[in-house]
């Protein structure tokens, strides 16, 4: 039976983290006091500075000598499993797929420990399981972020490779070269170009560069009032103009293009999803021409295209353009070559025949492994070095190595200058959460299916898993209820910042991030309780075994 006591440790620990998340929350949703520009650099605040030094905080402070060995690897075994798991799953299954097991895994494996883990299992088991979360927050950080980033850059090159190599001609290629700009493969938020060059023996190497397109161009002077510059297509390279536009303007050679709204790098920006792009997707004939835009169900005039040479591709709304009727028809037609945005989309269409090129990409080849391999993690060690938190947790386990081997103190005007801050990464996670929950248009943004799988898997799973793996190592009592405990915690932030960035199913990690937070609150005072000391997973006075509790 939970006691009243129990209950009350919980909601100390919890009450504060929470508030901090409904304030954030009321302010956007109800107060309108922050716009999205505002909360982007809240967000960043907290990326770059607040949970960084927090990390370094908590891991400066913890023994590494005295690291429990049985925890840590009752903790990997089980992730390692998960992992293997999803791992066959998604080779020997027709319905699988790289990218929801990279979700899942992320679902099942990746919890909050550090805003969430440490006050709560503080108030529910003692201060020793600080040092415990700590150690999982190191092992995180360093392997299991890292592992995750891997996977998703192994889906971006796999994705680029498919793309600009398609069939058989991908198995030539020996190199991979990329320049210094480039840190991800995933080319939505940066476009990317690909340099091929093959000797005579057949074999290819492969310049990766970012796109002209991503470069910010100079202004021009000619540009005045009342028009608007043109912008690159977040789906093609087409030239998309607006109904602003002038029509002497479509022969202005030297407009510079804007950025798309899909060149913002920033991992942990709250801006809410940018809007759709207004290519038209329906059919496309003759010229001069215009097609329909899905957006305003208006027409668009076509003149010349940086794609197709000799012609450029303009969207408008359906309402007139200084009471100068446009005349439209289905199809865009530019001498002998067709653009086709619907293949830029690879949509297919009902009752259409396959693309030939989706025919090749069913017989995809791709690179020798340790080809990719090279490129992989060569990016990855790129994006590594630009995030915070690696140097934060390497920081902090440096010098916590110096500090417990010799008996050295941190300088108190350090130490101070350092727990301003970290006190302040605790609200201001929770705070930047909130933030973020206020500005989806949806309380659940996944559905309610969806949701209801992450909280199964997030619930369910992963604390099953890993009471298999503590009871087999031989963890009991208390550190056996903390690992599971620590298991079920809601879903952690920086894997839905990887999703976000990488666009892989955000929708998901971000529910998890924010509304499993509050079952899982209620089912940790009660979960560890049909435990007995010895930790067998065991009927216990008529109730019900573990796995069927921890949602309460």
């Amino acid at each position: 039976m939970v006691t009243g006591e129990d209950l009350y440790n919980v909601m100390c620990a919890m009450v504060p983290l929470y508030f901090a998340m409904l304030v954030a929350y009321g302010s956007v949703k109800c107060c309108k006091m922050f716009t999205p520009e505002q909360c982007s650099g809240i967000n960043r605040f907290v990326a770059v500075f607040a949970v960084p030094v927090l990390s370094f905080h908590f891991i400066s402070l913890n023994n590494p000598y005295q690291m429990d060995t049985k925890f840590i690897l009752a903790d990997t075994i089980a992730k390692l499993f998960v992992l293997f798991i999803l791992s066959i799953w998604a080779t020997f299954f027709a319905n699988s797929s790289l990218d929801w097991l990279i979700t899942l895994f992320s679902v099942a494996t990746l919890p909050n420990t550090l805003v969430m883990g440490i006050p709560l299992l503080q108030a529910m088991y003692g201060d020793f399981t600080e040092s415990l979360m700590v150690q999982l927050v190191v092992l995180q950080c360093i392997i299991w972020y890292t592992v995750l980033l891997f996977l998703l850059e192994y889906r971006a090159a796999k994705h680029l490779i498919k793309t600009e190599f398609p069939g058989n001609k991908a198995a030539s290629i020996t190199k991979f070269e990329l320049d210094g700009d480039v840190i991800s493969l995933y080319g939505q938020s940066a476009p990317l170009q690909t340099l091929s060059e093959t000797d005579e023996t057949g074999r290819i190497k492969v310049r990766i560069r970012r796109s002209t397109s991503s470069a910010p161009g100079e202004s021009t002077s000619s540009i005045t009032n009342g028009i608007t510059p043109t912008r690159l297509s977040n789906l093609s390279n087409a030239d998309i103009f607006s109904i602003n536009t002038p029509l002497n303007f479509l022969d202005h050679a030297n407009a510079s293009p804007r950025l798309s709204g899909y060149a913002s790098t920033d991992a942990y920006s709250l801006q809410p999803t940018p809007r759709a792009s207004n290519v038209n997707e329906s059919e496309i004939c003759g010229t001069p021409v215009v097609g329909r835009s899905p957006v305003g169900g208006g027409r668009g005039l076509r003149g010349n295209s940086p794609v197709v040479e000799g012609g450029r591709v303009v969207w408008e709304s359906s309402e007139k353009w200084r009471g100068e009727e446009r005349q439209g028809c289905k199809d865009i037609t530019m001498s002998d070559k067709e653009i086709s945005f619907r293949d830029s989309l690879k949509v297919s269409m009902a009752g259409e025949a396959m693309d030939p090129k989706d025919q090749i990409s069913s017989n995809q080849k791709m690179p020798y492994a340790f080809v990719m391999l090279r490129l992989i993690l060569i990016v990855v060690g790129r994006k590594l070095s630009r995030n915070p938190n690696t140097y934060s947790s390497l920081l902090g386990l440096l010098w916590s190595l110096i500090a417990f081997k010799w008996n050295i103190e941190m300088p108190s005007l350090i130490k101070s200058s350092i727990k301003i801050i970290s006190d302040a990464g605790l609200g201001m996670a929770m705070f930047s959460l909130g933030l973020f929950m206020a500005l989806q248009p949806r309380i659940i943004a996944c559905g309610t299916k969806k949701a209801t799988m992450g909280m199964a898997i997030r619930f369910l799973f992963g604390p099953l898993v890993m009471s298999l793996s503590s009871i087999a190592i031989g963890l009991r009592g208390k550190k056996l209820h903390t690992a599971i405990v620590q298991a079920a915690l809601p879903q952690g932030i920086v894997p839905f910042v990887f999703a976000r960035e990488y666009g892989l199913h955000p929708d998901i990690l971000s529910t998890g991030a924010g509304k499993h937070s509050a079952p899982a609150a209620l089912s940790k005072s009660k979960s560890s309780r049909y435990l007995k000391p010895r930790g067998e997973l065991l009927r216990c006075s008529g109730r019900p075994p573990l796995h069927t509790t921890l949602l309460g």
